[in-house]
């Protein structure tokens, strides 16, 4: 491997390699590189005639990072996220940074800078730009936008998250100034999601997954994702959001006898292993026949201490595959 991208390196004439010996040096399928592609952004930076993929010295130096990860047991979207941030950490700009200045009604310049985005989708770039301008009414039509185009769980993973993660890295090294990008993007981001929701009635006869944060925890994007992915597929959901008191989690499990709940924990100190004992073991229904609920944990505040036996989906696509499979038994 490092033989080839050395080549590459020394002979830029070369033009990369196809998507094939490049599979075949990483050792993994064609239709992953191309799956990473189209889902992460994780593709060659030029393409021959337009179409035919053709990778460079740095693409595959940024596909070894995204296999690394992955190998490491990091699920594919947070993997592709580390590695764009690893490889490009520098200020999103470019030529077209001014396509946009005159619909906020002032210059760009006056935005207190750029976010870093690194190598994205360009929808992501847009909605970067509108965070940072404080532009609500651009952000609402990049989200429907990008909602539409790719579908609910693409553009959470390629559009939304990175734009929200990009915005949480420099909250962190800008002081409080991103404060205020970082609240109005997410309030509207919360909005496109509960309008996708709202499209897509309940359909009869499926299990009721219970969605809520874990005491103390005030993180809910992630959980209104997931409820809005589960409303599109026409399963009943009940979202209670943000640190739901245990008393009124055990009643609202009692009150509408979930086929599954999903607790949420941002961070370590908000996750509780003690909780989802308690969880488990609510039972309702008539003597002889009484049932459980399915519990899974959610989020990375559990990481390191899952209780024994828990399901943690690595992500929204293997939370709502699970939900739907326990919803329609």
């Amino acid at each position: 491997m490092d033989d080839a991208v050395s080549t590459l390196t020394r002979d830029p004439a070369l033009g990369g390699l196809t998507t094939g010996a490049v599979a075949r040096l990483l050792g993994v399928a064609p239709t992953t590189l191309r799956s990473w592609d189209r889902r992460y952004g994780i593709g060659p930076a030029s393409r021959e005639g337009g179409r035919h993929r053709r990778w460079t010295a740095a693409d595959i130096r940024l596909l070894e990072c995204m296999c690394g990860l992955t190998n490491a047991g990091m699920p594919p979207a947070e993997a592709a996220r580390a590695a764009l941030a690893a490889a490009s950490p520098g200020p999103l700009s470019g030529p077209d940074d001014h396509e946009d200045e005159g619909r906020a009604g002032r210059p760009a310049s006056h935005a207190p800078g750029a976010l870093p985005i690194g190598r994205a989708r360009r929808e992501c770039r847009g909605l970067a730009r509108a965070a940072v301008r404080l532009d609500a009414h651009a952000m609402d039509e990049l989200l429907a936008a990008a909602i539409e185009r790719y579908g609910l769980l693409a553009a959470w993973e390629s559009v939304i998250m990175p734009t929200l993660h990009a915005v949480g890295r420099k909250w962190e090294t800008a002081g409080e100034r991103y404060i205020e990008v970082e609240h109005l993007l997410s309030w509207h981001v919360s909005s496109a999601l509960r309008r996708a929701a709202s499209q897509h009635p309940p359909v009869a006869g499926s299990g009721v997954s219970l969605l809520a944060c874990t005491p103390g925890e005030s993180h809910t994007l992630a959980l209104e994702a997931l409820t809005a992915g589960l409303a599109q597929q026409g399963l009943p959901v009940r979202m209670f959001g943000a640190a739901l008191p245990v008393e009124a989690m055990e009643e609202a499990v009692r009150r509408t006898g979930p086929a599954a709940v999903v607790l949420w924990a941002q961070s370590r100190s908000t996750a509780s292993r003690a909780l989802v004992a308690r969880v488990e073991s609510i039972e309702w229904g008539v003597r002889g026949a009484r049932r459980r609920p399915v519990v899974l944990v959610a989020g990375p505040g559990w990481a390191g201490q899952l209780p024994p036996g828990a399901r943690h989906p690595s992500g929204l696509a293997e939370a709502l595959d699970a939900l739907a499979a326990i919803s329609r038994r």
